[in-house]
């Protein structure tokens, strides 16, 4: 008998060497079937996908013509829908074939490799078997088998099923798939909070830190690129966006821990005419905040590339605008409203035709609408607010101030009463829209009127202690103005009457902040003024970071998020759970 052929009885009787062979048999068959699987979603996706959008082109076009033709209107609403649904499931299912697909990979190959070796060792010598014996120890070897198939067959199954299906009717909570104004008005969504107005919904914040001795500080994590932006705080996240002349990135930390969550990068489509972007460094290449309705977060960059991600990292969907013709750069920040990410995109000189107001659907990236404006560039965020019970959206830009229907984009008012180079963003409070016009004037509008109001709805203006940079906030009795050198200036609500200045003597490029009634104020160097909010300047406290800040603090149920220049702080001693602190 030769040696091979001893070799070989001596595998075939060694269960090690069958099980290894069988699972390698095994994971050769499912990488052929998850390959398969992935051809045939690959081509589903190649073939029917585009099928569908063109019948929904087509559709729209029809129904451009027939606007009345309800049924026909349905018809693209489900087409949509499927289409969509069908979209974000095979890339879905995409990516979970492929990490099944490696799995079996690495499987058969190991397996492979065990069955290989063990096939090589020299033959020993084995007692004989009988037949019967033989015959019993193959059946359990190809129970063995066959359970160990099934058992990876039951994997595959749970990691497909465990699959997340993107539903475009319910959100995460089951119901909506966007947060309601009152989730909103709990946490810091946005730009300066809710409302873009820069108040706190809780009163039960810290008002004593120290940055140098940890004092205070819950925790500090370091930011891994640069920003201006401020942070956005839903429950337990924190998002940021941050970037350099070559990556454009969101970021998501943990609010207990300030663990990174994720980073979500966002591409960036080249100019057609292949220039270098350059950009200032007072503006900086993310100098916009992101927004969140509650499910999804939204970032834009200077660069014009938007993009939006779910709360898990998911990339769900990108868009370019186009680079912006902005002499300092691109630095409006977004707002939502229900389903919509608004984007307020004013460029160029205001007579090339340029500006434009996005709504873009949440979910897809796709335009809702799209309203033209002939103004020129502008750095103000839009804010959404409730005027007498229905909805507006509040725009400041070269000569006007402008109110929309958010819903829509339709125009509801406008007043002539602003102009120059505009940064400081637009606040309702007390019934009143306040503009500033940077060291000329602030306006208060009474935002009651339709169509041109700028003879009947401006209440007051005021002239002394306009800032330049730094948005106003309110407590509902007296508005307050920050300028970048750190001059504070109080005025009355009610009728404009200035009831006191005080000088801090300290750059500022963070807008202030109301919490219940005290008045936080952030300076350059990373130090928090805390001033009594009413008819007098009165310091309460006086808090170091010892790190230079240039955003605004986001202030939340028992903590305040700083963002440095280097690092993201969260200031608490621990997290309340349960809104306690509300006004």
């Amino acid at each position: 008998m030769t040696q091979t052929t001893e070799q070989a009885r001596t595998c075939d009787t060694n269960p090690w060497y069958q099980a290894a062979r069988t699972t390698a048999i095994v994971g050769a068959v499912f990488s052929a079937i998850f390959t398969v699987l992935l051809v045939v979603n690959l081509v589903g996706s190649g073939i029917i996908g585009p099928w569908r959008e063109n019948k929904l082109a087509a559709m729209k076009v029809q129904v451009q013509k027939d606007s009345t033709n309800q049924e026909l209107l349905a018809e693209i609403r489900q087409l949509d829908l499927k289409t969509r649904r069908d979209r974000f499931w095979r890339l879905e299912f995409a990516d979970k074939a492929t990490h099944m697909l490696l799995v079996s990979i690495i499987v058969l190959v190991v397996a492979g490799k065990l069955a290989g070796g063990m096939a090589k060792e020299p033959p020993r010598p084995q007692p004989v078997v009988e037949r019967g014996e033989w015959q019993v120890r193959e059946a359990k070897q190809a129970r063995r088998a066959v359970a160990g198939g099934l058992a990876v067959v039951a994997v595959g199954m749970l990691l497909l099923a465990m699959t997340q299906w993107v539903s475009f009717v319910q959100g995460d909570d089951g119901g909506s798939p966007y947060a309601s104004a009152e989730e909103k008005h709990g946490q810091w969504h946005r730009f300066r909070g809710p409302g873009g107005a820069g108040v706190s919904a809780y009163t039960n914040v810290p008002t004593s830190w120290n940055g140098k001795t940890g004092e205070g500080i819950l925790w500090k994590t370091p930011v891994p690129l640069k920003g201006h932006n401020s942070p956005v705080v839903w429950q337990d996240r924190v998002f940021l966006s941050a970037a350099d002349p070559n990556a454009r990135q969101v970021l998501c930390f943990d609010g207990k821990s300030g663990r990174l969550l994720w980073t979500g990068d966002v591409p960036t489509v080249p100019p057609a005419s292949g220039e270098k972007f350059e950009i200032m460094e007072d503006t900086g290449y993310a100098a916009c905040t992101v927004a969140t309705d509650g499910r999804r977060v939204y970032a834009i960059f200077p660069t014009g590339d938007v993009a939006g991600f779910d709360f898990n990292g998911r990339r769900l969907w990108h868009k370019s605008l186009g680079r912006p013709d902005s002499a300092y750069g691109y630095a409006s920040s977004l707002e939502t409203y229900e389903k919509f990410v608004l984007i307020q995109y004013d460029q160029g000189d205001g007579k090339e035709g340029k500006s434009r107001f996005f709504a873009l659907d949440g979910l897809t990236g796709q335009v809702a609408w799209e309203t033209k404006r002939q103004l020129p560039s502008t750095w103000t965020t839009p804010i959404v607010v409730d005027v007498a019970g229905k909805p507006q959206l509040i725009t400041v830009a070269n000569p006007f101030v402008v109110s929309y229907n958010p819903a829509d984009g339709k125009e509801l008012w406008r007043a002539d009463c602003v102009g120059g180079d505009l940064a400081p963003s637009p606040i309702y409070a007390g019934g009143l829209v306040f503009a500033v016009q940077p060291y000329a004037q602030m306006v208060a509008i009474k935002p009651t009127g339709q169509g041109d109001v700028t003879k009947t709805h401006v209440a007051w203006k005021a002239e002394d202690g306009i800032p330049d940079i730094c948005s106003p906030v309110s407590d509902g009795t007296y508005v307050y103005l920050l300028d970048s050198e750190g001059l504070i200036t109080c005025y009355k609500v009610e009728d404009g009457k200035k009831v006191y200045e005080h000088e801090l003597k300290e750059q500022c490029r963070a807008s202030p902040s109301v919490v219940g009634d005290k008045l936080y104020i952030l300076t350059l160097k990373g130090v928090m003024h805390i001033v009594q909010a009413g008819p007098e300047y009165k310091e309460l406290g006086k808090c170091e970071l010892g790190e230079e800040c240039f955003a605004s603090p986001a202030f939340v149920d028992g903590r305040i998020y700083l963002r440095g220049a280097k690092n993201l702080y969260c200031i608490g001693q621990a997290l309340a759970g349960g809104g306690s602190g509300t006004k």
